[in-house]
């Protein structure tokens, strides 16, 4: 059998510390750096365009790098892109932000907004003045024969010296709204019987106002008159300020009656 071997301790080194003074590195130890932190390009800044574009030296003092310190981005680059790589950057850097901190688009935001108010306000002003509308049209007035009623009262007295054979009516005429009406005509359709009236056509009447009138017929040829007048009715023009027309009025069977017992007696009838 093999004895076993015991195994070798290795002593390691203690720390040395001090009162007075910091910790002092010891053995396998790196010192820390404990300031502000090294700007890396500081070196490359301050270097003239000649020292810049010449070839670097890794063993010189002047580019030596600070263990903790980051390698520089452009190791790799052609010596004019180095030289131009930070005016670059620091461009691109103005053009994304605004000094006071606010983003670029923000700021294009709110230069197209200003400059939309800007042009509607200038459309506004500037836009072509359209003229007032007109006020509506008035509605026309309504015919006379729409608005005019001829209506039979009664028999009424014979003016005098009226000729043998004549007998007389009493009518109203009224109008109910729109523009006066002017009566210029009346007339009946029996050829052998003659009219006039009181007053004489043409006569006017206002809106909302009745006028009587009293007709007066003469018989000038009994064979020419009917013996029993069934639908009596008179012809009458009226006129105003939006047309002139013939309307014809039957008024009723009392003015039949009437009219038919004074054609008997005018005509010496009575027997028929």
């Amino acid at each position: 059998m093999r004895r076993a071997v015991p195994r070798r301790r290795f002593r390691q080194g203690a720390l040395a510390v001090s009162g007075i003074g910091p910790v002092e590195p010891g053995e396998g130890t790196r010192a820390r750096h404990t300031g502000p932190p090294e700007d890396p390009y500081a070196s490359y800044d301050s270097a003239t365009p000649d020292d810049q574009c010449a070839p670097r030296d890794p063993h010189s003092a002047h580019h030596a790098r600070h263990p903790l310190a980051p390698a520089p981005p452009s190791r790799h680059r052609s010596p004019a892109a180095r030289l131009h790589a930070r005016p670059r950057a620091r461009l691109r850097g103005l053009l994304r932000t605004h000094p006071g901190g606010r983003p670029r688009r923000t700021l294009l935001t709110a230069a197209v907004l200003a400059a939309l108010l800007t042009c509607g306000g200038l459309l506004y002003v500037t836009r072509e003045q359209q003229p007032p509308r007109p006020a509506p049209p008035l509605p026309a007035p309504p015919y006379p024969s729409q608005v005019v009623d001829v209506s039979y009262l009664e028999p009424a007295a014979t003016p005098p010296g009226a000729p043998r054979g004549s007998f007389s009516f009493a009518l109203l005429v009224s109008v109910e709204s729109g523009p006066p009406v002017t009566v210029t005509a009346l007339d009946q359709p029996y050829a052998g019987l003659s009219l006039t009236s009181a007053p004489r056509p043409p006569f006017r009447t206002a809106a909302g106002a009745a006028r009587k009138i009293v007709i007066t017929m003469h018989v000038m040829e009994c064979g020419k008159v009917p013996e029993n007048a069934g639908l009596p009715f008179l012809d009458v023009t009226l006129r105003n300020i939006r047309a002139m027309e013939v309307q014809s009025f039957i008024l009723g069977s009392r003015y039949a009656h009437a009219l038919s017992e004074a054609l008997q007696v005018a005509c010496g009838n009575v027997s028929r």
